[in-house]
């Protein structure tokens, strides 16, 4: 039985990397929402490419105003979308829309609110106008060829807006795994299956598809039924064919718990198998030479923990992202005698800019409605049996 610190390290190092070349795809922009980009993107021309007026109303020659005209001549009009044109005389001015180039000659657009229009003429009512005002400057914001989202970013409602801006309409990003996600075990019965006494429904590996889904991931579910030779010939299959394997089950010490003894048969290299934890002690953790067996632990409280704690950092790692670290102030005292890391069901409150972690009683790893209770859970290291309120810890979390 190795540490949590130790799993970690070990799932992490064997991170497939899914940001190198062979690993890249190219989409629609619009497609990416959720994806990792795997290419920097810089600035095709200025942002924003021209002097832009931000306000409808005139542009004038600020000089004209500073040596005391306040009335002027409409010499024209200059729509956004339209080609630039020029004020020809000083003393004139010419109507803008918002969005238009503002036009040659001219340096300040005055709003129509701050004027009065009559018989052609525009009259300004206020009394002071700066150089540019109500004109957003050309390259004030980027200028050409700067580096506008690097490498590695997580792709979200801004960067497709950028995309669209600089005109990548397909983008580079990290190819997903292709996942597996298979349960194990006679006693388990589809959704829309009314179970029997000594039956429950499937969950867990709808668990984990929510759980990828946050990551944006796809994935394919399978149930094998208590069977070895079915259990070893339906893997020998998904070995060959996925990237990743996702078990729910069958890795403790039942008589009907085939699944590492299948592993092992089939080839795969064990990595660890049990982790001085709870939940999630007897996680099963290997390889193949294309393929990440991740093999859970039955118990739903087990299987979320460490999918959150063990797959979300590989997937990470894999992609080229940088996953984010947090810590929470416990409110309570808590106390934990077993010489184990415990991931303490907690649910999150901010106070004063703090994370506050208040524990959520739960009837051990089999209790799923407790996670409807909770935020996330606590780390809690094995060197200690109790931790005092106030102190910081760990913490993963799925809300």
């Amino acid at each position: 039985m190795i540490s949590v610190e130790k799993a970690l390290e070990i799932i992490i190092n064997s991170g497939q990397d899914f940001g190198a070349e062979i690993s890249v795809e190219e989409i629609p922009f619009l497609k990416s929402s959720g994806r990792i980009l795997k290419e920097s993107i810089f600035a095709d021309r200025d942002f924003p490419p021209f002097n832009r007026v931000t306000m409808d109303g005139i542009a004038i020659d600020v000089t004209s105003f500073q040596n005391g005209q306040r009335s002027y001549k409409i010499e024209g009009i200059q729509p956004a979308g339209s080609e630039q044109i020029s004020l020809k005389n000083p003393e004139n001015c010419i109507e803008v829309m918002t969005g238009a180039v503002s036009p040659t000659n001219t340096s300040a657009v005055v709003r129509y609110e701050d004027l009065e229009i009559k018989n052609g003429s525009a009259v300004i009512l206020i009394d002071k106008i700066r150089s540019f005002q109500n004109i957003h400057e050309q390259g004030k914001d980027e200028q050409k060829g700067t580096k506008l989202i690097a490498k590695n970013t997580l792709i979200g409602a801004a960067e497709i807006g950028v995309f669209a801006t600089v005109g990548k309409s397909f983008v580079k990003v990290a190819k997903q795994p292709k996942v597996m996600i298979v349960s194990t075990g006679d006693e388990l019965v589809s959704v829309d299956e009314i179970p029997l006494t000594h039956q429950i429904r499937r969950s867990n590996v709808f668990t984990l598809v929510s759980l990828l889904e946050k990551l944006h991931m796809p994935s394919e579910t399978s149930h094998i039924s208590d069977d070895k030779f079915v259990l070893k010939s339906t893997i020998k299959g998904y070995l060959e064919t996925f990237d990743v394997l996702l078990f729910s089950g069958a890795v403790s010490k039942g008589k009907f718990d085939f699944l590492p003894e299948v592993l092992e048969e089939l080839a795969v290299q064990k990595l660890f198998h049990q982790v001085a934890q709870r939940p999630g002690k007897p996680f099963w953790f290997g390889q193949t030479a294309t393929c990440k067996v991740f093999a859970f632990p039955g118990n739903p409280v087990s299987t979320f923990v460490n999918c959150l704690v063990y797959f979300y950092p590989w997937f990470y790692k894999s992609v080229g992202l940088k996953m984010e670290e947090k810590t929470a102030i416990l409110s309570e005292n808590v106390i934990f005698k077993p010489n184990l890391t415990y991931f303490l069901p907690i649910k999150i409150n901010y106070r004063f800019g703090h994370l506050i972690a208040t524990p959520i009683n739960a009837n051990g790893s089999g209790d799923l409605a407790s996670l409807l209770k909770a935020d996330g859970f606590m780390q809690l290291p094995n060197e200690q049996n109790e931790f005092k309120k106030g102190e910081s810890y760990p913490i993963v979390t799925y809300k």
